[in-house]
């Protein structure tokens, strides 16, 4: 009963009477944690998206404060940008949920949801393609925001134009799922997104990433590729946006599919 519908669905088949819904609709809306945050708890009612934990600029002790905030209310909670340090930390203070990490580095995505938590009716199907290695702990914050949000996701790494050969099967199996959005990830010269969206007539999000050195690296380079791209079919976010390119897909994907 952690949404707006369910608190609904509650009172109108007698769970709830009118004043327990009217004072778990006000819960539902925004918390306040020890001053230093107000958590948003009705963003996904209103957007599709849910609020998610930018951890990479706070503190462990925030942090689980947050997490545990976001559990109580709404059953799980979404985390990027953490280091493991900031994991261990959450790993050690929050028991009895499961805590799903993804990522390398200090480029950690962690998801956190109780023992009973289920995400939505799976609507749409995106695709994920990393040109190289690097580019996946970007791409874990794709497959995180679809998951939560009810999205089915199929994930290919390390088929960028240095071996375009590469690229065959992955576009076969998206062709052949009739996959809604693809959502390409690369850094260096960025080039992947646009060769794709020049192969296929599904929408393609590019996500440079910040990866490369020298001249035009940490992602300038492949931006200015992408947003410089002939390939019509193609949109681009900031720098190392996975999240808001998966955000931006997994809407574009349940609404294709959204039931009448």
């Amino acid at each position: 009963m952690h949404t707006t519908r369910g608190i609904l669905k509650a009172l109108t088949s007698g769970k709830l009477t009118i004043d327990e819904a009217e004072k778990k609709l006000q819960i539902l809306t925004l918390s306040h944690v020890e001053g230093f945050a107000v958590l948003d708890h009705g963003r996904q009612d209103r957007t599709g998206i849910p609020e998610v934990v930018m951890a990479e600029t706070k503190q462990s002790d925030e942090i689980i404060k947050i997490t545990r905030n976001m559990l109580d209310v709404n059953g799980f909670a979404l985390l990027t940008r953490a280091n493991q340090k900031k994991v261990d930390a959450l790993e050690s203070a929050i028991d009895n949920y499961v805590i799903n990490v993804s990522g390398s580095g200090d480029h950690l995505t962690v998801f956190v949801h109780s023992q009973n938590w289920k995400p939505p009716e799976a609507l749409g199907r995106i695709a994920v393609i990393t040109a190289g290695t690097s580019d996946i702990p970007y791409a874990r914050e794709v497959e995180a925001v679809a998951k939560v949000v009810g999205v089915e996701t199929i994930s290919f790494f390390d088929v960028g134009v240095a071996g375009i050969h590469r690229l065959i099967d992955p576009l076969k199996q998206i062709v052949e799922k009739d996959v809604d959005v693809i959502v390409v990830l690369a850094g260096m010269e960025g080039a992947l997104p646009t060769v794709i969206a020049s192969l296929v007539d599904i929408p393609v999000i590019g996500v440079p990433i910040p990866t490369g050195y020298g001249y035009g690296g940490e992602g300038i380079t492949a931006l200015s590729s992408m947003l410089q791209s002939c390939a019509p079919g193609l949109a681009v976010v900031n720098i190392g946006n996975g999240l808001g390119a998966g955000a931006i897909a997994a809407l574009i994907a349940r609404r294709r599919v959204k039931p009448d």
